[in-house]
C-alpha cells in the first residue's frame, strides 16, 4: 500500500492511503483525496496504480499537476519519495514501506551523547557465534536461557513496559531494566528511525560507568544488518571481528563482546534495534544471553506499538474536544433566533457539513426600524472557512452599523478581506435590508446566487442577477450596487448557498435550482411551511447520503 503524505498546505502532516487502481486528488467531495482549496480543480489529479507499479496524471485541470517541479503533460511514472504539487498542496509519495498513518515517534530527538558511525565491513574473518531470526516475532522461536534468568527478564521487562504509554518514557527505563538483567553490560543503546524515511539515529543511551559516555559511538554496519537481515546478533570477540573491525566505537573501546537485537513492529516492519556491548573480556555474552535481548526486543517492539496507538487515540480525542468548541463558539455567532418585525415572518436552517462550517447568516437590526438580512458562503470547509466566517461576521456588523448606504457597506467588507492574503480563498455574500415601513427590499449581491422570490400567485423567480457583483476578496476597490424591490403582501424571498443546489443523493444527481423553485412554488400557509418544506424536500432527497458541503436558508415574506 502506498502513502501520499501532505507536508505543505492546509494540513501538514496528514497521510493518505492509495490502496486502489485510481485514486482521484480533487476539491470534490467524491475524489478518493478531497482537497477543500478553492484553486484546486473538482477532479484535478489521479494516482493510478497497474502491476504494482504507481503513476499521476493530470485530470485536465485548472492549474496544473507538477512532478519534482515539472508539469504533468501525459502519464508519468512515480518514484520513492517524489514531490507532487497540487496548486500550493505539497505532497510527497511513499511506497508505503515501513510507514504509519500517524507516527509519534517523529519526535524523537537524537542523543547527542552518541555517534552513530559509518564504517565498512569486510566478510574475511568474523566472531559472530549465532544469529537468531525475528522476522516472525516472539511466537517462532522459543528461549532455551535458564528459567530463572528468562523468568527475570521477562518480568522485570514487562512491569517496565506495561506501565508506560508514551514512546519517549519507554527507552529509558528499557536501558535500565537492561542492565539489571546484563550485569556485565557496560553500554547499551536504542536505535530507531525518528521518521520512516529518515535514516535510523541513536534515542537512547546509557553507560555503566560515569563519565565513559562522553566519546561513544556505535558501529551503522552492526545496526543496518540487524534491521535489513530482521535477525539478532551475537559477536563473542568484537575486537577482532573483521565485519565490525572498521567501527570507531569498536577500536576506542575495546569492545570484547555484543549483542544486537532488532525491533520488529506489528506490521513485520523494524522499527530500530537494542545493542548491548561488554568491555570484561571475562563476561562475554552468549546465545542465551541472545535470546534474552531479543524477547526484550519483542516485548519493547510491542510497547512502543501500543504507545503509539494510544498516542493516536488522545491526539484524536484532543482534536474532537477543540472541534466541539470551535462547533460551540461558531453557533455562539449565529442569531439566536428570528427578529421580530411587525407584519413579517422568518425562517432560518444552518447546518455544516463538518463539526464547522463556512456558511454564514445573520440579522442586523439597523436605524429607523430596519433589518438587515445576510447570508454569505466561504469558499471550503471546516476550520480554515470557519475562522473566516468569524471575520466576515465582525466585518459585516461594523460596517452596517457606520455606513448607511448598502452597496458602500459591501464595498468597504470587501476591501478589508481584499487587503488580506487568505490563499485564493474567497466569500459569496447576499445582503438585503428590510424597511417593514416603507416594505422596501434593498439587495447587494457579492457573487452569491440569485434569491428566489415567491409572489402572491405562486410563481417564483430569481431576482436582481443583473446587479451581481464579484465576490469578496477577489478584487479591491470593486464597486458594487445595488437594487431594490417593493415587497407585496403574500411574497417571500429565499436565499440559500449551495449545499442546498448541489446536494447529492447515492446516485451523484444535484438536487437543483430547478427543483427548489418547484418547491416554493407549492401552497404553503407561512413561511415556516414553506422552510419545512424545502428541509423535507432536500432531505427525501438524498436519502441518507452523506452531504459535502454546509447548508444555509433563509426566508423571510410579508403576510398576505
Amino acid at each position: 500500500m502506498a502513502i501520499l503524505e501532505l507536508v505543505k498546505g492546509f494540513a501538514p502532516g496528514t497521510r493518505f492511503e492509495i490502496d486502489g487502481d485510481r485514486t482521484v486528488l480533487g476539491r470534490s467531495a467524491d475524489c478518493e483525496i478531497p482537497l477543500d482549496v478553492p484553486a484546486v480543480s473538482r477532479r484535478h489529479a489521479a494516482i493510478v496504480q497497474e502491476r504494482g507499479h504507481f503513476f499521476l496524471e493530470d485530470l485536465q485541470s485548472r492549474n496544473g499537476t507538477y512532478l519534482n517541479d515539472t508539469r504533468v503533460t501525459e502519464r508519468t511514472p512515480l518514484g520513492e519519495g517524489d514531490r507532487l504539487l497540487v496548486c500550493d498542496q505539497e505532497f510527497r509519495f511513499y511506497t508505503g514501506h515501513g510507514t504509519g498513518m500517524l507516527d509519534p515517534m517523529r519526535n524523537l530527538e537524537e542523543s547527542r551523547a552518541v555517534e552513530l558511525v559509518d564504517d565498512l565491513a569486510t566478510p574475511a574473518r568474523t566472531n559472530v557465534m549465532a544469529t537468531l531470526d525475528v522476522s516472525g516475532g516472539s511466537a517462532s522461536w522459543g528461549l532455551s536461557a535458564k528459567p530463572e534468568v528468562k523468568l527475570a527478564a521477562l518480568m522485570e521487562i514487562s512491569n517496565s513496559l506495561a506501565k508506560t504509554l508514551s514512546v519517549e518514557e519507554i527507552l529509558p527505563k528499557l536501558l535500565e531494566s537492561l542492565f539489571k538483567i546484563f550485569v556485565q553490560a557496560d553500554r547499551g543503546f536504542v536505535v530507531m528511525r525518528p521518521k520512516p524515511e529518515s535514516p535510523p539515529v541513536v534515542v537512547a543511551d546509557k553507560a555503566r560507568r560515569p563519565g565513559s559516555e562522553e566519546r561513544m559511538r556505535i558501529s551503522r554496519t552492526i545496526v543496518e544488518e540487524a534491521m535489513k537481515s530482521r535477525k539478532a546478533i551475537l559477536s563473542a570477540d568484537a575486537t577482532s571481528d573483521e565485519r565490525f573491525s572498521m567501527a570507531q566505537s569498536i577500536t576506542d573501546f575495546s569492545i570484547r563482546s555484543m549483542i544486537c537485537a532488532p525491533m520488529i513492529g506489528l506490521d513485520g516492519q523494524p522499527v530500530g534495534v537494542i545493542q548491548i556491548d561488554t568491555l570484561n573480556q571475562r563476561a562475554r555474552f552468549t546465545d542465551q544471553d541472545l535470546e534474552v535481548l531479543a524477547s526484550v526486543a519483542s516485548q519493547a517492539a510491542i510497547a512502543i506499538d501500543n504507545a503509539k496507538m494510544h498516542e493516536q487515540v488522545l491526539a484524536q480525542r484532543a482534536l474532537q474536544r477543540d472541534l466541539e468548541l470551535a462547533r460551540r463558539m461558531q453557533r455562539s455567532l449565529l442569531p439566536s433566533g428570528p427578529p421580530q418585525v411587525n407584519g413579517y415572518f422568518f425562517f432560518d436552517y444552518y447546518q455544516a457539513a463538518r463539526q464547522v462550517g463556512g456558511d454564514y447568516y445573520d440579522y442586523v437590526q439597523l436605524p429607523g426600524g430596519r433589518v438587515a438580512v445576510i447570508v454569505g458562503d466561504v469558499a471550503g470547509k471546516g476550520v480554515p472557512a470557519a475562522l473566516l466566517m468569524a471575520r466576515l461576521s465582525a466585518d459585516v456588523r461594523f460596517s452596517l452599523a457606520s455606513e448607511p448606504d448598502l452597496a458602500m457597506a459591501v464595498q468597504q467588507i470587501n476591501e478589508g478581506f481584499a487587503r488580506h492574503d487568505w490563499s485564493d480563498r474567497f466569500v459569496t455574500m447576499l445582503a438585503a435590508v428590510l424597511n417593514p415601513t416603507t416594505s422596501e427590499l434593498t439587495i447587494v449581491n457579492a457573487g452569491h446566487m440569485a434569491p428566489l422570490l415567491r409572489g402572491g400567485d405562486g410563481n417564483v423567480i430569481e431576482i436582481g442577477e443583473e446587479a451581481a457583483g464579484l465576490p469578496l476578496g477577489v478584487a479591491e476597490g470593486y464597486q458594487y450596487e445595488s437594487f431594490t424591490h417593493k415587497v407585496e403582501p403574500g411574497e417571500v424571498l429565499t436565499i440559500f448557498t449551495d449545499g442546498f443546489s448541489e446536494a447529492m443523493n447515492n446516485q451523484r444527481e444535484l438536487y437543483g435550482i430547478e427543483r427548489l423553485k418547484q418547491q416554493l412554488a407549492c401552497p404553503a400557509v407561512s413561511v415556516e411551511v414553506f422552510g419545512q418544506h424545502i428541509l423535507e424536500d432536500v432531505s427525501k432527497f438524498v436519502d441518507g447520503f452523506d452531504q459535502s458541503d454546509d447548508m444555509c436558508l433563509v426566508c423571510f415574506g410579508r403576510t398576505g
